[in-house]
């Protein structure tokens, strides 16, 4: 009898020994599925705000140029000297120049939001340095051309955002060859711009002449 009793005992102490591993084992796949769930949840909130931070600076990217260059435009964008001036059927019409500028700002903008977001800016501070400068550029262009009237400034304004356009494009394109690429039409935008500031230098001639 006391042999049975043994016996049984050991059976139970037997299968409690092996029901110990499959608790832990359960226990523990249950906390690691429920720390997976949270990380997971964390990663998802962090992606939102990052997208959040990510599409504010982008708007403030676009935003402020482009606000900047439609002030400029209707502080000093009108000219009666071009608009009554004899043109080729080709030359570009003032809204067209005005557009031209308009998106010009907009590619800039972006192409320096993209460098902003890889870090660029504070691996080469001067690429900051260079947008600015075309910025500053572009935007003293038709004060000086067509509300002071000096047209040869303005050519040497032409002269210089063309250079700092090509040093944008190389600075850019090191860090985020895409904002390189966006900077290339504003290469058009700037030989439009020369063109219609050599069209008045000589207009202005003529009417002195």
């Amino acid at each position: 009898m006391a042999s049975q009793q043994d016996e049984l005992k050991h059976r139970i102490t037997t299968k409690s020994q092996q029901n110990e591993p499959q608790q832990t084992e359960q226990h523990t796949k249950s906390a690691h599925d429920s720390d997976s769930k949270t990380n997971k949840n964390i990663n998802k909130s962090t992606r939102k705000q990052i997208a959040k931070r990510g599409l504010k600076s982008l708007t403030i990217a676009l935003m402020i140029p482009l606000l900047l260059t439609l002030l400029d435009i209707s502080l000093f964008g009108s000219s009666y000297q071009y608009v009554s001036m004899e043109k080729p059927f080709w030359f570009p019409r003032l809204w067209a120049l005005h557009l031209a500028c308009l998106g010009s700002s907009l590619l800039m903008g972006l192409s320096a939001w993209l460098v902003w977001a890889e870090g660029g800016f504070h691996r080469q501070p001067m690429a900051m340095l260079l947008y600015l400068s075309q910025l500053g550029l572009s935007l003293a262009w038709d004060p000086v051309v067509f509300k002071a009237g000096a047209t040869r400034i303005g050519l040497v304004l032409c002269m210089a955002l063309f250079g700092v356009l090509i040093a944008c494009f190389r600075a850019f394109k090191n860090v985020n060859p895409i904002a390189g690429d966006l900077v290339k039409p504003c290469f058009g935008w700037a030989v439009l711009l020369s063109l219609a500031n050599l069209k008045l230098v000589y207009h202005y001639e003529e009417i002195n002449i």
